[in-house]
């Protein structure tokens, strides 16, 4: 083989490269990723205590919990009979997922109690270090034990089977349909009981 057929680019492998980045580029531009499952996506959500949801998120499969953290606080609006929506909950609930540095660095700036607690690993390093590790993180038994609130919330938003297991092929979709069990979920929630 020579040196001029070497720079020669094999249109076969062209194609398969050509083919696997549209793959990707259509995977990306659907919210799907690589999963335990396949492809899959994941919705990252905030509820308050009835259990009604607040804000969704929609990313692949294959995204972590923690960096979705502060983009799932910023969609948090509540309005209140006057004035401008509130943006900043007293406490916020979450599992060890969230645990992070970041995340209750980003809590400490808005002034929002956390509630969350510390990972094994994360404490061991901390007493490793000795005293300057920081101090143990506070945590509150009694609001953890409210966390389920959001497993509850997910299950209601489940009832619907398409939000169950996807069926849109569009995240914008599947952000509409997330959007619109919501509303139904608090609409149910305003209606006294009969």
């Amino acid at each position: 083989m020579t040196l001029a057929e070497e720079a020669e680019p094999d249109p076969e492998r062209e194609e398969r490269r050509l083919q696997q980045r549209r793959r990707r580029a259509r995977l990306k531009a659907a919210a799907l990723g690589r999963s335990r499952g396949g492809l899959t996506c994941k919705v990252h959500l905030s509820a308050e205590r009835r259990c009604r949801p607040l804000s969704f998120v929609v990313t692949p499969g294959q995204a972590a919990d923690s960096p979705q953290f502060s983009a799932v606080l910023a969609g948090v609006r509540v309005r209140g009979p006057v004035g401008r929506p509130r943006t900043r909950p007293g406490a916020v609930a979450g599992d060890k997922a969230y645990s992070s540095r970041a995340n209750r660095a980003h809590l400490r700036r808005r002034k929002i109690k956390a509630v969350i607690p510390e990972k094994a690993d994360q404490a061991a390093n901390r007493k490793k270090k000795g005293a300057r590790g920081g101090r143990p993180v506070s945590h509150d038994a009694e609001l953890y034990k409210e966390r389920n609130t959001v497993e509850r919330c997910i299950n209601k938003i489940k009832d619907w089977r398409g939000l169950a297991t996807r069926f849109d092929k569009r995240p914008d979709s599947y952000m509409a349909g997330l959007q619109l069990r919501g509303a139904v979920i608090w609409l149910r929630s305003l209606q006294p009981a009969t």
